[in-house]
């Protein structure tokens, strides 16, 4: 099966960025270097081509009971313009997927965003249950019709502020229409680095302008997951996935995005299971070696857990990584050890996020 291509996958081809597959598509995983991207998102701004994550929208009478029925978090409170971070459950609470909630500023229902390659699959999971559940309710794919660019850094809103009126009215977690470059955007605030900044979803015609009008680094999924793990943000399918590591979101750490005064699928699991018997953390590693995906983490000789997540980080100067234990050896400062090929390198558990800019 051929790959998805973004809509900006000529320009990347063009400033010779380095591809790579992810979730189903063809995507830049660097232009200059990691490292540098890295950087220029921590100190200035970085742009991020990130047309690769699903968008769906669900519109008619019941789109909200239906909304709030299959996420975690309470869509009901939500008022036009606001943003929510959600967990997508079986009926064993385990997640299926994260997925950021608009309720659209100016337009009646919502726009959600799955992870990549999930668009085809949460829209089939939305219709079954509308169906099942006789919700009037109009779920549609709508990746393919647009593209996404992520401005972030300290710098993001001001040079944001060049090309659009008053983005910096649109607060944390909020969306808002705006016009950039000519081109008529949903503008939200936030983003996946732990840097101040906002995505803009765009039409996947328009995306181009958009993009082009950011004179700033330019930045691939490399640069992308070393940000989100220094802020210590989930990457579906590899910190949780539904069959090779089904985690709950008090496993997972977000706790806070589950409320259990809503009638989710997956509520009466997770009602009785927030007490996890094991939980992620994050683990800084005190001897030379990185840990990766997949390496064993020990406590006194006997292996408990293994990395989900990790990297060398370019702002700490340490290896960090994530990874579930047992939850006696999740407290902060508790002394592991990681096996990074065949080595034992000692490690501790320490808050998230790594950085909190």
């Amino acid at each position: 099966m051929s790959l998805r291509t973004p809509p900006l996958s000529a320009v990347h081809a063009e400033a010779g960025a380095t591809l790579t597959e992810f979730g189903g598509w063809e995507m830049p995983v660097e232009f200059d270097s990691i490292r540098a991207e890295h950087g220029a998102v921590r100190t200035a701004v970085g742009k991020f081509d990130v047309s690769h994550m699903s968008q769906v929208t669900v519109t008619g009478p019941d789109a909200t009971e239906l909304m709030d029925r299959l996420t975690t978090n309470d869509v009901g409170t939500l008022e036009p313009g606001d943003v929510q971070y959600a967990a997508v459950t079986d009926e064993s609470g385990h997640m299926l997927d994260d997925t950021v909630i608009y309720r659209r500023p100016e337009a009646d229902g919502y726009l959600f965003v799955p992870n990549a390659g999930h668009d085809v699959e949460m829209v089939d999971r939305w219709t079954a249950f509308a169906d099942r559940w006789g919700l009037a309710a109009t779920v549609e794919n709508r990746t393919d019709d647009y593209g996404m660019v992520a401005v972030q850094g300290p710098g993001a809103v001001d040079l944001l502020a060049e090309h659009c009126e008053t983005p910096g009215d649109v607060g944390r977690f909020s969306v808002a229409r705006r016009t950039v470059a000519g081109a008529d955007c949903l503008l939200a605030r936030g983003g996946y680095t732990g840097e101040d900044g906002v995505e803009l979803l765009v039409d996947a015609d328009d995306v181009g302008a958009v993009w082009d009008a950011f004179d700033c680094q330019p930045c691939g999924l490399g640069a992308r997951d070393t940000l989100r793990l220094e802020a210590g943000f989930l990457l579906s399918g590899q910190d949780f996935d539904p069959e090779t590591n089904p985690r709950t979101p008090f496993e997972a750490g977000i706790d806070f995005v589950v409320d259990l005064d809503t009638e989710f699928v997956g509520r009466k699991a997770l009602a009785a299971a927030d007490d996890p018997a094991e939980r992620l953390v994050g683990l800084r590693l005190r001897d030379r070696g990185i840990a990766r995906h997949g390496h064993e983490i020990v406590a006194d000789g006997e292996v408990v857990g293994e990395v989900t997540s990790g990297t060398m980080s370019p702002t700490l100067g340490d290896a960090v990584a994530l990874g579930y234990v047992p939850a006696e050896h999740a407290d902060p400062g508790t002394e592991l050890t990681v096996v990074v090929r065949d080595s034992d390198k000692r490690a501790v558990v320490e808050s998230l996020p790594f950085y909190d800019g």
